[in-house]
């Protein structure tokens, strides 16, 4: 599943397409999980969608990034984007199986990715929020990465979540109140489960 587009206005989230060609929105709940969907190690290598340097900065627009950097992304930074966001994918597997944090080597790319400086919010001329421009990929990816610590260390990281559809391994930060959110997005898996169910109950009946 590859990202298409920001998600509607005023709300949050990516908007991803399905096998089958559908969109639906995806709302991840922090900008590290984010990035995840753009592809990841061993099986999720398939579905990789950052080439390019230009990749990257599509990513970023359409990413919980509000405003939109302009961005400078060299081939390094691309190479170095992938590794972090390849490590977070095995930390995060981690959390959701109930394991360790995750290997030394992970976090320790991810702690450095964070080490470096982000990118530095600004006021404009208009008096809105902006960034001092243009930002490095270094710095986009810093961002990601703090955001990643802040996540694994905060009060939601017990609240990491996969998919409960047993062919999505989507992954979100639950933010309900209750803490009983199960699909990546009701829009697709939750729907789906729903004409499953339907489908079976149908099939008992008869």
């Amino acid at each position: 599943m590859e990202s298409s587009s920001r998600g509607r206005a005023g709300m949050p989230g990516l908007v991803l397409r399905s096998r089958t060609g559908a969109e639906y929105r995806f709302d991840a709940g922090a900008l590290s999980l984010e990035l995840l969907p753009t592809g990841g190690p061993g099986a999720f290598r398939r579905y990789e969608v950052l080439h390019e340097p230009a990749d990257l900065a599509a990513w970023a627009r359409r990413s919980r990034l509000a405003p939109t950097p302009a961005l400078e992304i060299t081939d390094e930074d691309l190479a170095a984007a992938r590794r972090v966001r390849d490590a977070l994918w095995r930390i995060v597997l981690a959390r959701t199986e109930w394991a360790s944090s995750g290997a030394s080597g992970d976090v320790r790319l991810l702690n450095e990715a964070a080490a470096r400086p982000p990118l530095v919010p600004a006021i404009d001329a208009d008096g809105a929020r902006a960034w001092a421009e243009p930002g490095r990929g270094t710095q986009l990816l810093s961002t990601v990465a703090r955001d990643a610590v802040d996540l694994l260390t905060g009060p939601l990281a017990d609240r990491i979540r996969m998919c409960a559809a047993e062919d999505c391994q989507l992954v979100y930060v639950d933010t309900s109140r209750p803490g009983r959110r199960r699909w990546c997005s009701m829009e697709h898996c939750g729907n789906l489960h729903k004409v499953r169910t339907l489908r079976a109950r149908r099939a008992e009946e008869a």
